[in-house]
């Protein structure tokens, strides 16, 4: 069996399209920029999202992302696009001048679990405010109609 040599940007001819060599990574997630976290609550939220299924939050740079795992649904087993004269206009603006092909995917901060990231904000903020022992319990007063 020949062994295949792994093309790069560098030793592609010409005339030939990066895409032809991908397992398509562009087509199997999208992400989602956020704000950058700066309270307890806005770190709470972040990990409510996660507790909603298989996401991650990624930072690149000073930029925050949610990450959605998936896979496009036009996404063919040749790892082509199946509706691609048709596709997005997303789709189309995207380049394989700085795709992921060649990336290695590492980012500057990577979470994978609501565990983690709640882990970072105890690194990055202040403490939490908490009851001291002997304080009543504050309960909210239900309005009668």
């Amino acid at each position: 069996m020949e062994a295949t040599t792994h093309v790069t940007r560098e030793t592609l001819k010409a005339g030939e399209v990066l895409c032809s060599y991908c397992t398509a990574r562009c087509c199997r997630y999208f992400a989602m920029n956020i704000d950058k976290p700066t309270t307890w609550e806005q770190f709470d939220n972040m990990r409510w999202y996660m507790m909603h299924g298989p996401f991650s939050i990624f930072v690149d740079g000073d930029s925050w992302y949610l990450l959605i795992p998936g896979d496009c649904q036009h996404l063919q087993a040749d790892h082509r696009c199946g509706t691609y004269h048709t596709r997005p206009q997303i789709c189309r603006d995207y380049t394989t001048d700085a795709c992921e092909y060649d990336n290695d995917g590492v980012y500057d901060q990577y979470f994978e679990t609501p565990d983690q990231l709640w882990e970072y904000a105890h690194a990055i903020l202040p403490a939490k405010p908490r009851r001291a022992p002997g304080d009543p319990v504050s309960l909210p007063v239900l309005q009668m109609a």
